[in-house]
């Protein structure tokens, strides 16, 4: 199993915007073949002291795949281009972490 971190960064103001267009492409994604997890997620109100927030531009994205080909085939489908296409503009930054359980 390959578990994901993908850290999101927009443009000042836009993630509401962009999480918006994220939500609409979680079904079809969800329907991939090796998609275990794939769900947003944004900086916990009223959290302890302990928290490092993200801020008010950033979600994260929690995924888990079958394998790394799943994933491979996940980032190079078609309706992740156009996602990326129609909200690009709208980023600031993205960073992915892909990690193997311990």
């Amino acid at each position: 199993m390959i578990h994901v971190v993908a850290i999101i960064t927009t443009q000042p103001g836009k993630r509401d915007e962009v999480l918006a267009s994220f939500k609409e492409i979680i079904p079809t994604v969800l329907e991939e073949e090796g998609c275990i997890e794939y769900a947003p997620v944004i900086d916990a109100a009223g959290a302890p002291e302990i928290q490092t927030p993200f801020g008010e531009d950033t979600f994260l994205v929690m995924e888990k795949w079958s394998s790394a080909a799943t994933l491979d085939a996940h980032g190079k489908s078609a309706h992740m281009a156009a996602y990326g296409a129609k909200i690009g503009h709208l980023l600031a930054g993205r960073v992915i972490h892909i990690l193997s359980p311990a």
